[in-house]
Formats: C-alpha cells, sequence, structure tokens
C-alpha cells in the first residue's frame, strides 16, 4: 500500500508517545484515552507504512525508523504548539520570533516597551543564541546578525556599526574573564583567547555568566559597547577594539517580511538598533 502524509496531530502524538516512553505517561500528556493513542500510533504506521515502535511489557520503545522520525519531527514541537494556540484564540496577536545574540536580545527586550503596545496584533518573542537560527526553516521570523546575509531567499537590512571595548569594575582588574566553550563562537571571545589568553583566569558558561563575574570584580570582560556602557557597576577599560567592529545586519525571509505582524516588528527592531548611541 502506497504511504500516505501523517497529519500534523498524528506526529504530535507520536512525539508525546516517543517523549514518554508508552502510552500511559501520552495519555496524561495529551488527555486522550489509552486506546486511543495505541489506535491512532498503529493508522501512523500504516500511513507511513514504517514500523515506528517495537511493542512490549515495558512499553512503546521506538524502532530504528521511529527514531528516524523523532529526529525529523522534533522541531515541529514549538510550531504545532503556538498553531493550536493560534487556532483556539482567534484575534489574539501574532507571536514574532526575534533572534540575536545575548546583549542584543538583553537590549532589545529592555528597550520593547518603549516602541510596542499591547494592541499592536503582535508579540515580541526573543531568542538569545550565539549560532545561526534557521531563518529559511521559519525556527525565526527575524534575526540579527553581524554580517550581511548570502542567501538569496533572506532580505537584510544595515543598522549601526557594533563595536566592542574591555570592561570591569576598575583598573586594579587584570585578568580577564572568558566563556568556557573550546571553540569561541563570538566576536569578543575570539579576539580575547587571540590576544589576551594568557590573562583568562577563568571562565564561564555563557556572557551573562560572565557580565556577572565582572560586576563581582573576578576579571574584566569584552562587551559591545551599547551593552557594556549601560551596565552599572562597570568602566569601559580600553578604547573601542577596531579588529571585531562590525556592521550590523537586520535579517528576515523575503516572503516573511511582507507578513503585518513581521513587518511592524521588522519597523520596530530597526527602530530600536538604530537608536541614537547604539553604535557606541
Amino acid at each position: 500500500m502506497e504511504s500516505q502524509p501523517p497529519s500534523l496531530d498524528d506526529i504530535e502524538l507520536f512525539l508525546a508517545v516517543a517523549d514518554g516512553g508508552g502510552l500511559s505517561a501520552a495519555a496524561r500528556a495529551t488527555g486522550l484515552s489509552v486506546p486511543t493513542l495505541s489506535r491512532r500510533m498503529a493508522e501512523l504506521e500504516r500511513r507511513t507504512g514504517r514500523r515506528l515502535f517495537h511493542r512490549g511489557p515495558r512499553g512503546y520503545a521506538l524502532s530504528a525508523e521511529g527514531r528516524a522520525l523523532l529526529n525529523e519531527a522534533s522541531d515541529l514541537r514549538g510550531p504545532a504548539q503556538r498553531l493550536r494556540r493560534w487556532i483556539a484564540a482567534p484575534g489574539t496577536p501574532v507571536r514574532v520570533r526575534i533572534t540575536a545574540g545575548l546583549w542584543t536580545s538583553r537590549h532589545l527586550a529592555r528597550c520593547i516597551g518603549s516602541h510596542w503596545t499591547p494592541d499592536a496584533g503582535w508579540l515580541p518573542e526573543f531568542v538569545a543564541a550565539n549560532h545561526r537560527v534557521d531563518i529559511a526553516r521559519r525556527e525565526a521570523d527575524i534575526g540579527v546578525r553581524n554580517a550581511r546575509p548570502d542567501q538569496p531567499w533572506l532580505a537584510g537590512r544595515r543598522t549601526v556599526a557594533v563595536r566592542y571595548a574591555v570592561y570591569g569594575t576598575g583598573e586594579r582588574v587584570a585578568g580577564y574573564v572568558g566563556l568556557a566553550d573550546e571553540v569561541p563562537t563570538t566576536p569578543s571571545d575570539r579576539w580575547l583567547r587571540a590576544t589576551e589568553g594568557a590573562r583568562i583566569v577563568t571562565t564561564a558558561s555563557d556572557a551573562r555568566l560572565a557580565l556577572d563575574m565582572a560586576l563581582a570584580g573576578v576579571g574584566r570582560i569584552v562587551m559591545p559597547t551599547f551593552a557594556g556602557d549601560a551596565e552599572a557597576g562597570l568602566a569601559r577599560l580600553s578604547d573601542p577594539i577596531d579588529e571585531i567592529t562590525h556592521d550590523e545586519w537586520l535579517v528576515s525571509h523575503h516572503d516573511g517580511r511582507h507578513d503585518p505582524p513581521v513587518r511592524a516588528a521588522l519597523d520596530v527592531v530597526h527602530e530600536i538598533l538604530t537608536s541614537p548611541g547604539r553604535g557606541g
């Protein structure tokens, strides 16, 4: 029999069974009965033409095909939840997902209230990430990046030149706090390891913890000037570091940017990012 595409509902139920390790846990999570879930999973296997589970006394164990489906379907959890909320509450504001590095995300979150109101028809949803969240796959609607997008399906809009400097509680603090990753992922950490690696006295697992350690006087950190200058308790201890100054780009999908909520969010984010003094 020719396989048929599964419905999003069945994929959600499959994820619940996979996450719970069986029907009982999935029944508690979904509110459906065990017999209903059993029937739906059998139907999913029939529609896909794949054996997804090994059924036994210990419950439903994923087969190799089931693990492959789990890998393919895992990213659907968030969109499915948002779709369910949207269907259940017509007329509610549309969430616009905005991804940026930690410092830019914090800046946007702190400033959003001066540019956005609850009746705007959209809600900001911030995702702080140093890696590139995939806009092409609609993992985010808007991204803030440190280079012009080179993919043809992405549109870019320049904001400002972002500058970095060294910050600490004072000149008496000599060492640095770096990030713990073996491979630096940010311009500031790459520069720090290349030029001041011998003076890194300790590390933190993320930039927010590194900031807290700097505020405690443990060491200096390298930050964008728009974030460091606004942080009470820190002083700028260097001139801007020319080697890691970069242009900043507001990025969105060519098609998605014409959606009214995304268009409105793009204008608000651009206004915040280009506010006077942010380029430092």
